[in-house]
């Protein structure tokens, strides 16, 4: 293969995975909306949560949009796949961030029909649905879904769809396999947990914050639990791998723990990433001054999920294996956009890094002071 196409393949895989490291943890706005009427025990205390998420719920839907767009585009294959096929599960978790959308911007409209507290509602239903389904689709990366795929039926004039999925559930069929439920559960609790590390940061009550860092013990527990099973499990179970010479896919044992040990690299941003996530969360449980655990929390689950998703891409895997065809999985090679395309966007990524200054530049303004009872109450805009 062109050693420039193979490289333009591993370059948008890596662009990929990076957004969907963002978003786990931009997911600390749906952690956060999770914990509503457990925290915020007054109409002004829910008023304090609902605002400082409310102030970056934008950054969570752009992020998912994004992440859809560039695998959309990179990799066109899995997305008629996968969105294409597993579109309950998708229509969900989309349907979840609509819902979102909808409750900020009209629970505190005059004469809304349904009250402030049903739309607050929906945003906890949100909080719960959108990290567990999302993570639910990401464990079908390392345990596979139920779909086939057949190139020869682009020359069909009656149904030319490459892939189909294998059965009438169209993505619920995720929640049939145990370990998929495993990460989504541990998606959820680490958003609960950032959300909670941005609460502290961002906002200054007495009542509140205490709260707010005893909540931290209570969904720690679980989480280090459902996270720990599942990446025990997936380092020690076989893998999908991909013959380099014949492209052909076949059971590996221990594919993933070896992928770690041919990057090493992956291994030093994976461990980095754990150590990252412990340290925000210890400081901020032992010490009651502490507030800046969000950024080390935050980079650190940056760090692991990208880890994560570039094992399950680089060095010979099948990224999204099919559990009903495994010569149908998709690997970078088999399911990119052309050569052309990959390099077109090459030159269009480059305004990346000029997008992402302008997203710390925008958080910075935003959070430039922390939120109080007596700011939301000046406000003319608060949600």
């Amino acid at each position: 293969m062109d050693t420039t196409y193979l490289f333009l393949q591993n370059y948008w895989w890596f662009l990929v995975s990076l957004l969907g490291a963002l978003l786990v943890f931009l997911l600390f706005v749906q952690g956060g909306n999770s914990l509503l009427f457990r925290l915020g025990r007054t109409d002004e205390e829910r008023m304090l949560l609902v605002n400082s998420t409310g102030r970056k719920w934008e950054f969570t839907f752009t992020t998912l949009v994004t992440f859809g767009g560039a695998f959309f585009a990179s990799f066109p294959l899995f997305y008629s796949t996968s969105f294409g096929g597993a579109y309950w599960l998708w229509m969900i978790i989309l349907f979840s961030f609509v819902v979102q959308a909808v409750s900020y911007e009209f629970q505190s409209k005059l004469g809304n029909l349904l009250g402030k507290r049903v739309y607050q509602y929906f945003l906890v239903i949100n909080g719960i649905v959108g990290p567990v389904l999302l993570g639910a689709a990401v464990a079908t990366f390392f345990n596979g879904s139920n779909f086939i795929v057949d190139k020869a039926n682009m020359t069909d004039s009656v149904m030319p769809v490459i892939s189909r999925w294998a059965n009438g559930w169209h993505g619920l069929d995720a929640f049939a396999d145990v370990w998929n439920i495993v990460l989504g559960f541990a998606v959820f609790f680490l958003a609960r947990l950032l959300g909670n590390l941005y609460f502290i940061n961002n906002i200054r009550d007495e009542e509140l914050i205490p709260r707010c860092r005893r909540q931290l013990i209570t969904d720690a527990v679980p989480f280090l639990l459902f996270f720990l099973a599942f990446v025990i499990r997936t380092l020690l179970k076989d893998g999908f791998a991909v013959n380099p010479e014949t492209q052909a896919i076949v059971m590996e044992p221990f594919k993933y723990w070896h992928n770690f040990l041919a990057m090493p690299l992956l291994l030093v941003l994976f461990l980095m990433g754990v150590v990252g996530v412990l340290f925000g969360l210890a400081k901020s449980i032992l010490s009651s001054a502490y507030t800046k655990g969000i950024w080390f929390a935050g980079v650190g689950t940056v760090l692991t999920v990208l880890a994560l998703l570039l094992c399950v891409g680089y060095n010979h895997t099948a990224y999204y294996p099919s559990a009903t065809d495994l010569q149908s999985s998709l690997t970078l090679a088999n399911s990119c956009s052309s050569e052309f395309t990959l390099k077109t966007m090459a030159y269009v990524s480059i305004l990346v890094p000029f997008v992402l200054a302008y997203i710390v530049y925008a958080w910075r303004a935003i959070d430039r002071k922390p939120i109080t009872k007596k700011e939301l109450k000046e406000d003319g805009h608060a949600y």
